[in-house]
């Protein structure tokens, strides 16, 4: 699964535009030139998804009213994302749905807003876990939406207790369906945090549903579960999202970034958008090293060409 080449059209600041790619590439360009735009629409054939934009019209060049990404790659196949009326995805001129269309092409994103994972909030890093472990696992994305849609209903039902307007045991149906699916979801990603992170969990049982029954009512809300589970990377001991230096929680997002590519399998396409800024010089060696010795493709991002370590063999792109 190696890129050869990508056609963006109406793509953020990218009118119609085509890159072509070999195994190893590096962009460089200014701030504000598009590079991230570009790491964004690969990453999207990818995942069907933006990393950055919460809405997908935010992705459609301004005063425009579609996108077009489309890439072929050296295994002949052709991978497609639109929005017109709808967003679509196709795969060798072929419709599918999304679920189908993830994973045809692997990779593995690391950029400035991935230290959020370090340092931002517990719900960020649980996307993040449903993320990675869906892609490989369809039965955990099952589990996932069927959990979510549970975990709706029974808040709404805690409400109308609340107001009087239910009783308890309409719970039950639901209590089952969050417990079945959340014992799943726990389980998956404990196997995949397991020598990586500290897992905090919230264990979903009947018993646990039963020690919070008073308090879930009068909040509206289901207190315990996956819902609410985090994780905290430690270095040395210490909690690095409190105690680490930039470099030091830069490193560990790194870490992060490795297992997400052992986990996936296959040498995914590697896209590092802008990481060597915030290193110093050892753990930007170190980074080096370890992209040096990946066998799969890379397409890395810079402002600055000189803080790149690249070789005779790399393929510059340059933006305006």
């Amino acid at each position: 699964m190696v890129l050869e080449k990508i056609s963006l059209q109406n793509f953020r600041s990218y009118e119609k535009t085509e890159f072509v790619f070999t195994n190893r590439n590096v962009v460089i360009g200014a701030n504000g030139s598009g590079k991230s735009n570009l790491i964004e629409a690969v990453y999207m054939l990818a995942t069907g998804k933006s990393f950055r934009a919460e809405r997908d019209e935010e992705m459609v060049r301004y005063g425009e009213k579609m996108f077009n990404v489309q890439c072929s790659m050296f295994n002949g196949d052709t991978l497609r994302v639109y929005l017109a009326e709808r967003k679509g995805f196709e795969v060798n001129g072929v419709p599918r749905r999304m679920m189908d269309f993830v994973g045809n092409l692997k990779a593995v994103m690391f950029g400035p807003q991935d230290m959020e994972l370090v340092t931002g909030s517990p719900s960020g890093r649980r996307r993040y876990l449903d993320f990675v472990i869906s892609q490989v696992d369809r039965e955990y994305r099952r589990c996932q939406i069927s959990y979510e849609k549970g975990l709706r209903q029974r808040n709404k039902l805690l409400d109308l207790i609340r107001d009087g307007m239910a009783s308890r045991n309409q719970l039950y149906f639901w209590d089952k369906l969050l417990i079945k699916n959340g014992e799943y979801i726990t389980g998956k990603r404990g196997d995949y945090l397991r020598d990586l992170a500290e897992y905090d969990k919230s264990v979903i049982s009947e018993m646990r549903l039963k020690q919070y029954e008073v308090e879930e009512v009068a909040a509206g809300s289901t207190l315990v579960g996956p819902h609410r589970d985090d994780f905290i990377i430690n270095l040395d001991g210490k909690d690095v999202s409190k105690f680490g230096s930039r470099g030091e929680q830069r490193m560990m997002v790194w870490k992060l970034k490795q297992k997400e590519i052992e986990y996936l399998g296959g040498s995914p396409v590697l896209l590092l958008d802008d990481i060597f800024s915030e290193l110093d010089h050892m753990h930007r060696e170190e980074v080096a090293g370890l992209i040096k010795s990946y066998l799969g493709q890379v397409i890395m991002t810079s402002a600055d060409e000189h803080l790149v370590p690249k070789r005779e063999d790399w393929h510059t792109i340059v933006i305006q």
